[in-house]
């Protein structure tokens, strides 16, 4: 009997439980995911080691052979009293070892070494042994049993469960743990309802190389692949950075557990130490999305004026707000007269003054600004400020397919939401508006207009929404002469009534 997407989600939340209250949330997401990803390629190979034994029973060699040339190979374990092969049902049979966590450590490890090409470093942030982060080695070795214990029962092999619920509980933990983990989520997680709305708004196309170069744990990433996979096509590059070792990792594994194994994640910080280059240059991408941390103090301002790859000639950003170095980065790594950029933004990038008011302006005269987008308030789990999203699209700058087109188009989509009880939500038929209003750039009233290049200088340059969509309340008008009979007529009600009153309290006393 198939597993369940329900079973594995529960059983996997359920392992939760082991540090639920003893453990920090940002923390032991890392030992959940990680033992996930140990089960599912342990049953992986499991399932097709059985299978090629069927195949060739009389010739081990052969089989072993045979899984060498799989996605991934789990070695043996050669240890001074114990040989094993670096499975999760090895550790399992080993789960009341005394270094239970030093046993995880060393699988892992060995894993790594034997798959280097696409599992190097991945688990070099996480340590099951560590006293600071799972306690003494008594209460240590007990959580990792019942780890173990909770992870045993979950069947993930290829034949009972497919990849696709695999990656998708995947996504599932991490925005549970975000949910859980308050402001430090913002570290690895954007909503999956803004993640698809910014790949969306990109717009992948076959053959196109797709860049996020604040990737977190990938999810960007994932629903632009699924948009161009949805074209019936296997042909695009992913590209990703990030700065947070750990996160880092969970982005490498979210891409093998999604079938991404060749997608590039590079580890380091995008703005001070840019990964993605080739030949000195930054590398150019047809698409370049990023929710990229708000406001991000000290990021580097110091060394931007001799920056080797001048992505800040438009202008440095103040050093407390490094959301136009991201933005900078973004529209310097797109390709030349066809890349697209796609950005969450916290609403100050439409009016901030000084370098930034100097930035905003140079991109508007360039003719890059393609679209700005208001979503309501609190869709992150990190922050209720207002946000928007700005699209640029570098086919619009001379030489450009769309060198003539000159306006940019403004949406007001802050009453675009269902609330809940923690987060506003975006559903299907928001995207779609918002999709489809940018898409066709129509102008809807008090929701949507085409605002020229000179309106914006009139307007300094500030892109704030209410300087050009009208979303105030229009006052009804009123009959004075019809109010004023309502007026007459109630208070002539209410003198009958009063008179009542008056004769039933009379007829009470006598």
């Amino acid at each position: 009997m198939a597993t369940s997407p329900q079973q594995v989600r529960a059983t996997a939340w359920a392992a939760c439980d082991t540090f639920r209250g003893v453990v920090d949330p940002a923390q032991y997401k890392d030992y959940i995911l990680v033992m996930l990803f140990l089960k599912y390629i342990s049953d992986y190979w499991t399932d097709h080691y059985e299978e090629y034994t069927r195949q060739y029973p009389s010739d081990p060699e052969r089989v072993l052979r045979k899984l060498e040339r799989e996605r991934f190979v789990l070695p043996m374990v050669e240890l001074e009293d114990d040989s094993f092969r670096a499975t999760f049902d090895s550790l399992y049979e080993r789960r009341n070892a005394a270094n239970i966590g030093e046993l995880i450590g060393i699988v892992l490890d060995h894993i790594e070494e034997a798959n280097k090409l696409k599992l190097e470093d991945v688990f070099r942030n996480i340590d099951f042994n560590s006293e600071s982060n799972l306690g003494k080695t008594r209460d240590r070795n007990r959580r990792l049993k019942h780890l173990l214990d909770d992870f045993h029962d979950l069947d993930l092999r290829p034949s009972m469960v497919s990849e696709d619920v695999i990656g998708d509980t995947y996504i599932y933990l991490i925005e549970r743990f975000a949910s859980d983990a308050g402001k430090k989520a913002g570290e690895f997680y954007t909503p999956k309802q803004v993640s698809t709305l910014l790949a969306r708004l990109a717009s992948p196309k076959p053959g196109d190389r797709i860049c996020d170069p604040a990737c977190g744990a990938g999810g960007l990433l994932i629903e632009a692949a699924d948009i161009v996979e949805g074209q019936k096509s296997n042909d695009f590059a992913l590209f990703g950075q990030e700065v947070n070792g750990s996160t880092w990792a969970l982005a490498r594994m979210n891409m093998f557990l999604h079938g991404k194994d060749s997608a590039r994640i590079d580890w380091g910080d995008t703005l001070t130490s840019p990964g993605l280059v080739e030949n000195d240059s930054l590398m150019r991408f047809d698409v370049v999305v990023a929710n990229p941390p708000f406001s991000l103090d000290k990021w580097g301002a110091e060394d931007a004026a001799t920056d080797k790859y001048n992505r800040f000639w438009r202008g440095v950003p103040p050093k407390s707000k490094g959301d136009f170095a991201f933005i900078s980065h973004m529209v310097e790594s797109a390709m030349p007269r066809s890349g697209r950029v796609a950005v969450v933004v916290p609403n100050g990038v439409l009016f901030r003054g000084a370098s930034e008011g100097r930035i905003r302006k140079q991109l508007v005269d360039e003719n890059l600004l393609d679209a700005v987008i208001a979503l309501p308030q609190n869709l992150f789990p990190t922050t209720s400020i207002p946000v928007a999203i700005l699209v640029f699209d570098k086919s619009r700058e001379k030489g450009g397919p769309r060198e003539a087109e000159t306006n940019v188009l403004m949406v007001d989509a802050t009453t675009d939401f269902v609330a809940s009880k923690n987060q506003n939500l975006l559903t299907q038929a928001h995207l779609d508006r918002i999709v489809s209003t940018f898409t066709d750039r129509v102008e809807v009233e008090r929701y949507s207009r085409l605002i020229s290049r000179e309106e914006i200088a009139d307007n300094e340059y500030n892109l704030n929404l209410a300087r050009y969509i009208d979303i105030s309340d229009t006052p009804e008008e009123i009959d004075v002469d019809a109010a004023q009979d309502d007026i007459n007529r109630l208070e002539a009600e209410l003198a009958e009534v009063r008179e009542a009153m008056q004769r039933h309290l009379q007829e009470l006393v006598r």
